[in-house]
């Protein structure tokens, strides 16, 4: 029988990715599906210290600004819009109602992050697009533009060379200061239609050209093939959501299953599913909690995690160790 779709195959990374290992994950909407899937299985990764980042040119500017550790935000580094607080390297989410209050999230988020990517050995960068917006009066890229008025933007196209100079030069930084650093890259595959499919795919072309120059460039970073896993090997709209934009749960799970594949040892699978089965035991809620039948399974779940804290001391199950304790 013929084979009716492109399958790509999984190939081992040059390094692996375990629990003992220290994750950070930037870059667009993408990053934060891959990141919440490794901190269920208790991968110690933070996500998006700044939110949703999507242009390469705002990725490379939160890490040169987590690089240098002092440089917190200001007043001068925030607006207000329509009753909001907003900062231009910053996802919505930060953004708030009080000046004071948003200042303070954004500076607790970059303090901890600052201090995780000086000990991160693995760092995982999802491209999202190649066009950035410059405000016109200063020149800045912004992360994202909170929904101002297009008058105050300029719109225009990175080239491969300005992705690859800046990436590389940040990365070089990062790995001088840590010998550990291994470095994914990829290229998200959320469709970015509003400038219509020709400028997606320009845009996208552009990233995979800049990613293939990176790892030619530097021995220490490795391409992850998200894109083209959802693009030419799934290639069916019913991997995607409604809005035909972001990849469906079931293509979010393949492309999870293929980064498994590709950085997981044996061991570390084992251990990701003896994870996974504690976490899923978790968000049982029994309809008769009182039995002596439940209070021994909530027992064994609480033994079952003491071995693996045993075998891991890094592995924190504080939120499911008090779930069970309530039942014992």
């Amino acid at each position: 029988m013929e084979n009716f779709r492109t399958a790509l195959k999984p190939q081992p990374a040059p390094f692996a990715v375990c629990h003992s290992d220290r994750l950070m994950l930037v870059g667009s909407c993408f990053t934060e599906h891959i990141g919440e899937r490794l901190a269920a299985h208790k991968f110690p990764a933070l996500t998006n210290p700044f939110g949703i980042v999507y242009n390469t040119a705002s990725i490379v500017r939160s890490l040169e600004r987590l690089f240098a550790e002092n440089q917190f935000f200001s007043e001068k580094d925030i607006f207000e819009n329509a009753g909001l607080w907003h900062s231009w390297e910053h996802h919505g989410r930060f953004s708030k109602p009080e000046k004071d209050a948003m200042l303070a999230g954004i500076n607790a988020a970059y303090s901890e992050a600052a201090a995780s990517l000086k000990k991160a050995n693995r760092l995982l960068l999802t491209f999202g697009t190649a066009d950035v917006f410059e405000l016109k009066n200063t020149g800045q890229i912004v992360t994202n533009n909170h929904k101002m008025p297009a008058i105050h933007f300029r719109e225009r196209r990175l080239s491969v060379a300005e992705i690859v100079e800046s990436t590389v030069g940040i990365l070089q930084k990062l790995k001088s200061e840590n010998a550990d650093l291994q470095v994914v890259v990829t290229v998200s595959p959320v469709r970015h239609l509003r400038g219509g499919a020709v400028a997606n795919q320009r845009s996208k072309a552009t990233l995979v050209l800049a990613c293939e120059e990176i790892c030619h460039r530097l021995d220490f970073a490795y391409y992850f093939p998200a894109y083209e896993l959802l693009l030419d090997d799934l290639r069916d709209y019913r991997f995607y959501e409604a809005d035909m934009v972001h990849p469906s749960e079931v293509a979010v799970g393949y492309i999870w299953d293929f980064f498994a594949d590709t950085f997981f040892s044996a061991e570390t699978k084992r251990l990701n599913e003896r994870i996974r089965k504690i976490t899923a035991a978790a968000r049982h809620r029994p309809f008769n909690p009182d039995t002596a039948e439940h209070k021994a399974f909530a027992q064994a779940q609480l033994e079952a995690i003491g071995n693996l804290k045993k075998e891991g001391p890094g592995l924190d199950f504080g939120e499911e160790e008090k779930f069970f304790q309530e039942f014992v």
